[in-house]
């Protein structure tokens, strides 16, 4: 038996396609699962409006707060403790159950947001988004356990389209809407006002969990959670931190502090990821591996899209904003074609082109800085780019689900999320510091440049961050091959 097959055998529930089910039952709006699928994706939906409004915010709240030299440690913080709290979610949930996980990781995702909106300084601020980020990471896991327990695979795809739906909205609505709270109440009332929102997922989501997906996934007594682990978490975490502080400070000291960073996150990766990820060995491996290189190259080049739409063709920063809004409404559109039942034997196919779309979106962006070349050509090439990471990310969600065992779950949902989120923190630190030397302006500069008009930043230095994304996306097709084991021969 392939490990595909024991993971079909260990992953779809007994009766799953049962002749008797009631045809209401069917979909993930049926009477089964319906208040469960409302909950959970009320929990990515309030995430995602917290992710593209709080953006919004940010920058004036760092203006206020007299630490705009310390900005992009409230990104840093987050996505550093969102590693340490997937590892433990996986740990907590394959021991408990995803329901303690997800319950803890809702208040503490709360709990920031209301420290961040009532800070008095800098450094409070980015603890708020520490302790935010701690709670996504539990969330995010969590979430993942309990679409492995609760939904029978047939529904899997279409539950993970409904995740990618959840960011429609927000991404387009955020934005506008944090914009106009942060004009007329203040910043603050962002990041005060969202913690209001989670009541609504914790009713319909927390009993229906409670029923479908508590408790531990394997027989017999609870393991006790693994220490080892666990230190590994905080060394990767760590490690990610110290290395985005030296891709921030360009002097021959700060290759100190990315050696120390290296030196912690490469024994942890090679403990926290299944073995063999990062030479793409066949099945499990490749798909954690796709998820970061994907999510890793995408983040990283969208990040510097707004930048260089404000200071190479003046837009003003709604305007750049705005020109990547398309693009919520295509990821959700390829969500749902991988979740169509007859392109299930497709699947490592569309992957594939999903990659290919990607690196073109990404290799089409800077096109722009050529002055000929009309500025849609970005939402253009970001709506089909877009499309391609609606594709992939849910498909290796799916497919890791598939690969796995029930006892395994919460592990191996941690490993696909530390793959997307330290993919994200490196690759974002490599393009900075490579954007930085070639001369890319400052924050600052780049504030100056969105009131006056000048171009502060020299083209290359954004060449240099999309070109190389685009080769990482080109790698990530190749990876779309090794998917799959090979067929057993026996």
């Amino acid at each position: 038996m392939t490990a595909v097959e024991v993971g079909e055998a260990a992953t779809i529930p007994s009766g799953d396609e049962g002749e008797n089910e009631d045809k209401d039952d069917r979909g993930v709006l049926g009477r089964a699962y319906r208040a469960l699928t409302i909950g959970i994706v009320s929990v990515v939906l309030v995430i995602a409006f917290e992710a593209t409004a709080v953006g919004t915010a940010m920058p004036v709240a760092a203006r206020e707060l007299d630490g705009v030299a310390l900005y992009a440690f409230a990104f840093s913080a987050y996505f550093t403790t969102s590693l340490f709290g997937m590892v433990l979610a996986g740990q907590w949930s394959d021991r408990d159950g995803p329901l303690t996980s997800l319950a803890s990781g809702i208040g503490a995702f709360a709990a920031g947001l209301l420290l961040s909106g009532t800070a008095g300084g800098m450094w409070t601020f980015i603890l708020g988004r520490a302790v935010q980020g701690l709670g996504g990471g539990l969330v995010i896991v969590a979430l993942y356990v309990v679409v492995g327990r609760a939904y029978p695979q047939r529904l899997r795809p279409a539950i993970m389209a409904a995740f990618a739906a959840a960011w429609v909205v927000p991404s387009v609505v955020g934005p506008l809407a944090a914009g106009a709270v942060t004009e007329h109440l203040g910043w603050r009332w962002v990041f005060i006002g969202i913690p209001v929102l989670v009541g609504v997922p914790l009713v319909f989501a927390l009993p229906q969990i409670r029923r479908r997906a508590s408790g531990p996934a394997g027989a017999g007594d609870r393991a006790p959670l693994d220490r080892r682990r666990i230190r590994l978490a905080f060394g990767i975490a760590l490690g990610a931190g110290l290395f985005q502080y030296a891709a921030q400070d360009l002097r021959p000291l700060s290759l100190v502090p990315a050696a120390a960073g290296a030196a912690l996150i490469v024994p942890a990766v090679r403990g926290l990821l299944p073995r063999g990820t990062w030479r793409a060995a066949r099945g499990l491996p490749s798909v954690v591996l796709l998820r970061g290189v994907s999510a890793g190259a995408f983040i990283a080049a969208e990040s510097f899209v707004p930048l260089m739409l404000v200071t190479q063709r003046g837009l003003s920063p709604t305007l750049a904003g705005l020109s990547l809004a398309a693009g919520g409404g295509t990821w959700a559109l390829g969500s749902w074609v991988q979740a169509r039942p007859r392109v299930e034997p497709y699947r490592d196919r569309l992957m594939f082109l999903g990659m290919l779309l990607v690196a073109a979106a990404v290799a089409a962006a800077p096109s722009v800085l050529i002055p000929a070349v009309p500025v849609w050509t970005v939402a253009v090439a970001w709506a089909f780019g877009c499309f391609g990471m609606g594709l992939v990310i849910a498909s290796t969600s799916v497919l890791l689900l598939h690969l796995s065992a029930p006892e395994e779950a919460g592990a191996n949902s941690a490993a696909l999320q530390i793959s997307d989120a330290l993919s994200n923190v490196l690759l974002l630190a490599v393009g900075g510091a490579a954007f930085a030397a070639l001369g890319g302006g400052a924050v600052a500069d780049a504030a100056t440049a969105a009131t006056s008009g000048a171009h502060t930043s020299h083209p290359a230095a954004f060449a240099v961050v999309f070109l190389p994304m685009a080769g990482v996306a080109l790698l990530g097709a190749w990876v779309t091959t090794r998917l799959r084991e090979p067929a057993s021969t026996g």
